[in-house]
């Protein structure tokens, strides 16, 4: 009886520990480290960077001028390259778990943007838990608040938050946006920015963008031509196919008032980025110069952090908002951005970005539109956003982009042009590994504000 009690008893606690482990959380690998990659040599593929194309591309003015901030001075106005807009080119990190499980992301910020991720963010981020996103974009973006802010360093911190977000859905099996909650929609539309909507039309997309040809500088005349420009494109696409206007940074308040009454009869859907990105204030007085107007006004291509997008959302200037995934702070800092503009029912249709823009839009209500930046030659063929950079990108088909059911983002990265300027040693990660999993707990509770 003695001895049938005891095994009785040992199945017990053997079934109580059995029952905890199985009540425990997956044990998940910490981060081992992080690799920062740049194209190297002829960039002929544009990879991360859209602008990275051929002399004679549509989005290098070869097709049709293309206004942009610098047409005011006549060295730099025939061409976007002749004034450096590719001048950084691609930055890939990875970021590698202890099981070898590597997450990709990626942005603009080339050899410049891998020193910074070298030598500065890869402290914040090796030997932490890959879950604890939260925690590392906040400390990347405070340890690089001296120099950062905006531009360069929130691009790369952009593609380290985008690894870590490719990584978490590896680890977990799952694509991106069910991390993010799951899908709103079943299918996501698209629309074509391009230089030959009548194509974009043809291939199936729900409308097209154009850019805007001439700004100010070109005077009367210039006005004139960007108005034939667009009615010649209305005429070819009919009247009920939704048209818009890039405008890339290149009008003034009064040039884009003047330009967007003259286009209202011609049925434009939106009129975006007329302005510098921190011309706030011009921003609200365009607002209120076409208070009447059926035009919709957007933004928000150049602009970074939640900060810059909450000056944009509470002055309510304009109707849309269109963050880069890969520029603006990751996917991280994207929904933050997306919860804020869904207070004030302003549409969020990011800027390019593909896979890394698509998951955030299936993942939340008020982003119903999708961006293809058409970056064939021509214009006339449905090509990866990121050239060869990722083989198995998905592409929209009439009308829509489909997401394949894959873990992370769901593309798989080409290193043959990629190379690491600023390679670490082994040690280097250890030594960050080391200090982030010594955490210094706190020892006695304080009221904390």
């Amino acid at each position: 009886m003695k001895s049938t009690s005891l095994k009785s008893e040992a199945m017990d606690k053997l079934n109580t520990i059995s029952f905890l482990f199985s009540m425990a959380t997956k044990n998940f690998p910490n981060i081992k480290s992080v690799r920062a990659l740049c194209q190297q040599g002829s960039r002929s593929d544009q990879g991360a960077d859209c602008h990275d194309v051929d002399d004679d591309h549509w989005l290098n003015c070869g097709i049709a001028p293309i206004a942009t901030p610098m047409s005011s001075h006549p060295q730099y106005c025939r061409t976007r390259k002749s004034w450096g807009i590719n001048a950084l080119g691609t930055l890939v990190v990875e970021v590698e778990a202890d099981d070898g499980t590597v997450g990709v992301g990626v942005t603009i910020g080339g050899e410049p943007g891998c020193y910074i991720v070298e030598k500065h963010l890869s402290k914040f981020v090796e030997g932490q838990d890959p879950r604890n996103v939260e925690l590392m974009w906040d400390q990347m973006f405070k340890g690089t608040i001296n120099y950062g802010r905006k531009g360069l360093p929130i691009q790369a911190i952009s593609a380290v938050d985008l690894a870590l977000w490719d990584l978490l859905g590896k680890l977990r099996n799952e694509p991106v946006y069910s991390l993010l909650g799951g899908k709103t929609k079943e299918r996501l539309p698209v629309y074509s920015t391009t230089a030959r909507p009548d194509i974009a039309q043809k291939l199936g997309f729900v409308g097209a963008k154009i850019p805007c040809c001439y700004g100010p500088s070109a005077g009367d005349d210039g006005l004139q031509k960007n108005v034939e420009y667009f009615k010649s494109w209305r005429e070819k696409v009919g009247p009920d196919f939704p048209l818009s206007l890039d405008c890339y940074m290149a009008l003034t308040v009064p040039y884009a008032t003047k330009l967007a009454r003259c286009l209202e009869p011609y049925g434009i859907k939106w009129i975006e980025e007329y302005l510098m990105p921190d011309c706030y204030d011009g921003y609200c007085q365009v607002r209120e110069n076409l208070r009447a107007s059926s035009i919709l006004l957007a933004t928000g291509e150049h602009e970074y952090t939640r900060y810059g997008f909450q000056k944009l959302l509470e002055s309510r200037c304009v109707d849309i908002i269109q963050p880069d995934i890969t520029w603006l702070g990751g996917m991280t800092e994207a929904r933050r951005v997306v919860a804020m503009a869904s207070a004030t029912d302003t549409l969020v249709i990011p800027h390019g970005s593909s896979v890394f823009s698509y998951h955030l839009q299936y993942a939340f209500n008020n982003c119903p539109l999708a961006e293809y930046i058409n970056l064939s030659h021509k214009a006339d063929q449905i090509v990866p956003y990121f050239g060869g950079l990722f083989p198995d990108e998905p592409l929209p088909k009439d009308g829509f982009i489909d997401l394949p059911d894959r873990p992370g983002f769901g593309v798989t990265l080409k290193k043959d042009n990629l190379t690491r300027p600023y390679a670490r040693a082994i040690e280097d990660s250890r030594k960050n590994a080391l200090a982030n999993l010594q955490k210094l707990n706190p020892v006695k509770a304080t009221f904390p504000f």
